[in-house]
């Protein structure tokens, strides 16, 4: 069956060079961009109630931009003015150069992963004289408390920020012949806002192991997969599954 249409369970791209739009005119495919899920803040006073003093802190892991969003919010609820002294432990170089929004960045202590949290361990361990905040989600990986609890440092998790299931009820009679997922929350906010949900002749394309394996658990069909060697993007996935779908 060809494809004309496709739904991205993300945000909106903000950049114009972005390639799904590249494969939108390229394709003469119709892409619309929902979030399925989305992040709201935790208030300070929930965050109090974890125990938390933020004047406690002399490092603060920072592993996603929500994730520095969410802190520098907090800060600011709870009246606390971040030292010059906090040093920043940033999974990466987005994460580090997003953070240069709220800090400027040649003035501040700010120590970077490559592109994991396995990668940013050995400069946590170099200072593990520090005492460490993680402000997170409400769903963190277990493999980074594992990894710090490891390292053998002073640390603390808190909840910052939280996942919350969008409303798609105005979703309910639009068909797509794609619907694209990258995360397993993406594949439980579906089964919520549809709990009758039916795949048929829809196609699904999923982003990493973790969302597959959502998908097959749930009695679905993975059409389109990546990244893998061949594509490793999921718009590359999209394009080669498109040309050979569209051909007939």
């Amino acid at each position: 069956m060809k494809v004309k249409t496709i739904l991205v369970s993300q945000p909106e791209p903000k950049v114009e060079n972005s390639p799904y739009f590249d494969l939108q005119d390229k394709q003469r495919v119709k892409i619309d961009f929902r979030p399925f899920i989305h992040v709201e803040g935790v208030s300070a006073k929930e965050i109090r109630l974890q125990k938390v003093d933020l004047s406690n802190y002399t490092a603060i892991i920072l592993t996603s931009r929500n994730a520095v969003d969410h802190f520098f919010r907090v800060a600011e609820e709870m009246r606390f003015k971040v030292p010059d002294s906090m040093k920043y432990f940033c999974q990466s170089e987005a994460v580090a150069y997003y953070l240069q929004k709220y800090v400027v960045y040649r003035k501040r202590k700010i120590y970077v992963g490559k592109r994991n949290f396995a990668e940013l361990s050995p400069l946590i361990k170099k200072y593990k004289d520090e005492k460490f905040l993680l402000p997170t989600t409400d769903k963190v990986k277990p493999l980074v408390p594992e990894t710090l609890d490891k390292l053998g440092v002073q640390w603390k998790q808190a909840t910052f920020y939280k996942t919350v299931i969008s409303d798609l009820s105005d979703l309910a009679n639009v068909s797509y012949d794609i619907l694209v997922f990258f995360s397993p929350s993406g594949i439980e906010s579906l089964f919520h806002n549809f709990p009758n949900f039916k795949q048929n002749d829809t196609r699904i394309a999923v982003f990493g192991n973790t969302t597959i394996k959502a998908v097959e658990e749930r009695g679905l069909r993975v059409d389109i997969s990546a990244p893998s060697k061949e594509n490793p993007s999921m718009t590359m996935a999209l394009e080669k599954y498109i040309e050979q779908a569209n051909k007939k």
